[in-house]
């Protein structure tokens, strides 16, 4: 499936006011991150650290059993190379723990939510490398985008998107871009959430935001 982009360039107004979480039980609530072996990664713990005011584990996708993850209470799934199948137990962590467990995925982490519900994705033939584009929250009560405004600025690095028209019955999407392609999604009931952005990119100004409202659920 082939998809024809317009993509224009923005201009990027930083955010900066962010605050660390004042809710006790969520700011001692476990974390893990687990990587995918991006070199983003540990932008994104930078700011998760920040926001927290503590140090969070990060592990490797191939370093860590299904029983360990259990002792965590929330989880991010960091963006990667490649596909969720070559991703280590990623796939099996959202079928185990979606249940169960908060769960934010970002990049490669949104795209294997999809998958793990029965969705499949698209090779996109022009490949997102550091752009910025616009993103317009089409849920205005959805979790991530609390307190935003309903069009963000966001940075994206990727060549697959999950697939509009095999889009599993068990989540909603949550935002779009101008082309329809979703930049956004979440779980019907339980608490699991990915972006196709980048939030902890500088081309993402309202991503510690997005971050921070994952953290605080």
């Amino acid at each position: 499936m082939n998809l024809t982009l317009d993509i224009k360039p923005k201009k990027i107004k930083m955010n900066n006011n962010i605050q660390k979480i004042d809710n006790k039980e969520q700011s001692e609530a476990k974390v893990l991150v687990f990587d995918n072996y991006d070199s983003f990664t540990y932008n994104l713990v930078q700011i998760i650290e920040r926001i927290l005011d503590r140090k969070v584990d990060v592990i490797r996708n191939d370093q860590i059993t299904l029983e360990e993850v259990e002792k965590y209470d929330k989880i991010i799934l960091s963006p990667g190379p490649g596909i969720p199948e070559e991703a280590g137990i990623l796939l099996n962590i959202i079928k185990k723990y979606a249940p169960t467990k908060s769960i934010f995925g970002v990049c490669l982490g949104q795209q294997a939510i999809c998958e793990a519900f029965g969705g499949n994705l698209i090779n996109l033939s022009e490949i997102f490398h550091g752009v910025a584009t616009s993103a317009e929250i089409v849920k205005t009560d959805a979790k991530l985008f609390r307190n935003l405004s309903p069009t963000l600025d966001v940075g994206r690095y990727h060549s697959w998107v999950v697939n509009p028209n095999n889009f599993p019955q068990e989540l909603e999407v949550t935002a779009v871009d101008n082309n329809g392609m979703i930049m956004a999604l979440q779980h019907k009931k339980y608490d699991v959430h990915g972006v196709q952005f980048h939030p902890e990119s500088i081309l993402t100004p309202d991503g510690e935001i997005i971050i921070r409202n994952f953290l605080m659920s």
